[in-house]
């Protein structure tokens, strides 16, 4: 954990930040799985249909090398969205789209599966975008919602 988050929310909040995710050098937010990259995306894929978002497509990394006779470790993304949510930023800037809908990468790494996305502010600040506020608060609400529900012990 930073020092700069440390002084921030203080060391409890920081601990507890770190205990749930952390945050890429990046932009990126890293959460950890105790299932497999299949069931992971599978959890994830179940909590993005219970959601207003709408699952887009799933792309299996690891099956498409398989099909040309090369070999990777499990890598499956998830692409899902909600308009009520994306669009407004969009309009903001249109070259957000580039980015929407939403991705979400389950992976296998050192042994163990991850999970990991973009952080809505990243995608802000990628953008430019001043304004959407409330699109891109709801935007890391839901990413930490549905991820946290694919990495969910139970």
């Amino acid at each position: 954990m930073s020092q700069f988050l440390k002084s921030i929310f203080g060391a409890s909040a920081a601990l507890i930040l770190s205990a749930t995710a952390s945050l890429g050098a990046e932009g990126w937010v890293i959460k950890d799985s105790p299932h497999s990259v299949t069931e992971t995306a599978d959890r994830l894929a179940a909590a993005v249909e219970e959601s207003p978002a709408k699952l887009v497509a799933r792309l299996d990394h690891q099956a498409n090398a398989e099909r040309v006779d090369l070999k990777m470790q499990p890598a499956t993304v998830l692409f899902f969205g909600n308009p009520k949510v994306g669009t407004p930023i969009m309009q903001a800037n249109p070259r957000a789209a580039l980015d929407l809908p939403l991705r979400v990468l389950v992976w296998e790494e050192e042994g163990k599966v991850r999970v990991g996305y973009l952080s809505a502010e990243a995608l802000k600040e990628r953008y430019g975008v001043n304004g959407a506020d409330e699109a891109f608060d709801a935007m890391a609400k839901a990413l930490d919602g549905l991820t946290s529900k694919a990495v969910d012990e139970e």
